[in-house]
């Protein structure tokens, strides 16, 4: 987009999975603060044009920048610049793993602002858009307890809603009620559709969902579940996921239906 680096716009610099925030500790305003070797129209956020620039892995932060793990942010933006910052990780991943076609393995160019990307072998000229991820999260409770388990790549004491990828070919329920059979021999009813959120590490959707336990033992799945039971809504672990994830809201939800306040004060 020629002219765009000198434009005045809010700039989603990225370098691998790090964000430049500028001097003042927000996302930088004004002509792009670096140099970038690729550009990504977001669209506009509070009246100001958004873009999303891909930096070398060498570069170096303007003066008084610095870079930060995205994910640091999620509680304190906004939920409009959360969802753009969502975007420009989700677009620069996408615009970094297709620059050449999966299909002949020729090289893709972007022609336009469009996201969108196209073959240059005139014998294929297929089109690569942006692909997202869909993953479902789950909710189960039985009476005043829910379910609860921890990766073996969680911290230590941290729990959460147990999550996992949709199946080609697979719904969004039927994937719900094979994931917690596999992660922990339970079964289901009752399926809820709770809210979704785009979680772009690289590039996922999540689903979330309600369910009622229906029977069964907790057996944890090997090398998913490390451990896995029912918490009763009055002795919750006491370490969980940012407070801006699709996991923190179903858990305050299901205990603002048994009339308590989470996380408690202090």
């Amino acid at each position: 987009m020629p002219g765009a680096c000198e434009a005045d716009g809010r700039w989603f610099a990225l370098r691998g999975r790090e964000l430049l925030l500028g001097a003042d500790g927000e996302i930088p305003v004004g002509p792009c603060p670096v140099d970038s070797r690729s550009l990504q129209v977001l669209g506009e956020l509070d009246g100001r044009p958004c873009y999303a620039v891909d930096l070398p892995e060498t570069a170096a932060a303007p003066p008084g920048g610095v870079f930060v793990d995205p994910k640091t942010l999620l509680d304190r933006l906004p939920q409009r610049a959360g969802g753009m910052l969502a975007r420009a990780l989700e677009i620069i991943e996408w615009d970094r793993s297709h620059r050449f076609c999966g299909a002949c393995g020729a090289p893709t160019a972007q022609h336009s602002a469009a996201i969108m990307r196209a073959c240059s072998n005139d014998a294929c000229r297929r089109e690569h858009f942006p692909r997202v991820s869909p993953v479902v999260i789950v909710s189960v409770e039985r009476g005043e307890e829910i379910l609860l388990g921890r990766s073996p790549h969680f911290p230590p004491g941290f729990y959460s809603v147990l999550a996992g990828f949709v199946d080609a070919g697979e719904s969004a329920e039927e994937a719900v009620h094979r994931e917690i059979f596999e992660e922990t021999a339970l079964r289901v009813r009752d399926l809820r559709y709770f809210a979704s959120q785009p979680w772009p590490f690289p590039h996922s959707l999540m689903l979330g969902y309600q369910a009622a336990y229906a029977g069964g033992e907790i057996v944890c799945a090997p090398g998913e579940i490390e451990d896995a039971a029912f918490f009763h809504v009055d002795r919750l672990p006491t370490s969980f996921p940012l407070k801006a994830t699709l996991s923190h809201w179903l858990i305050r939800d299901f205990c603002r239906r048994h009339g308590r306040v989470w996380p408690p004060a202090g």
